[in-house]
């Protein structure tokens, strides 16, 4: 493997298309919260619809200074994707997503890298992960977040068959004080 992380392009989309649905579909079924498969089918079922192609070439293609937006390709096979944003008070590491046969290869802390780089280094991170997802939670434990004791359900994570909401945590990196 040789993967290489960039800015995505236009030809990249239906791949970054691709793997928010199999990251999705391989992460958030959960039968004790009613998450089905059925639900991450439908949500993704028009991913590669015109409209959904333009408007990832619209996000792709903005440039705003305060986000940034990632691929990992291996070849030009997009692989995962990673985002992210510094808001008035605070970093946001919005999602790192990798394709289940590219995770454990070091693509997640390539992603996490380039995220410190942009990042303010005077804001703590936040990043938003659902809280039976164990995998990211330990990923971002050994990264340095903790649990900050705050939990959400976002109405834009309601699934379109259980209606069910992803349920969420809050895992926060403090700054570093420098005296």
């Amino acid at each position: 493997m040789n993967i290489i992380i960039d800015k995505p392009r236009k030809e990249d989309v239906r791949g970054i298309q691709d793997v928010f649905f199999k990251t999705w579909l391989s992460t958030y079924p959960n039968r004790e919260v009613g998450i089905t498969l059925g639900d991450i089918e439908e949500k993704f079922k028009n991913r590669h619809s015109e409209n959904s192609i333009q408007k990832r070439i619209l996000e792709i293609e903005s440039n705003f200074e305060n986000r940034i937006f990632l691929v990992a390709k291996d070849s030009e096979k997009v692989i995962g994707l990673c985002k992210a944003i510094i808001n008035d008070d605070f970093n946001q590491l919005e999602a790192i997503y990798v394709l289940p046969d590219y995770q454990r290869h070091g693509t997640g802390k390539m992603f996490w890298a380039r995220c410190l780089e942009f990042f303010n280094n005077k804001k703590e991170i936040i990043i938003h992960v659902a809280d039976y997802n164990k995998q990211a939670i330990n990923f971002y434990e050994k990264l340095g977040f903790v649990y900050s004791g705050k939990r959400f359900s976002d109405e834009k994570y309601k699934m379109p068959i259980s209606g069910k909401i992803i349920p969420e945590i809050e895992m926060i990196m403090k700054i570093k004080k420098v005296n």
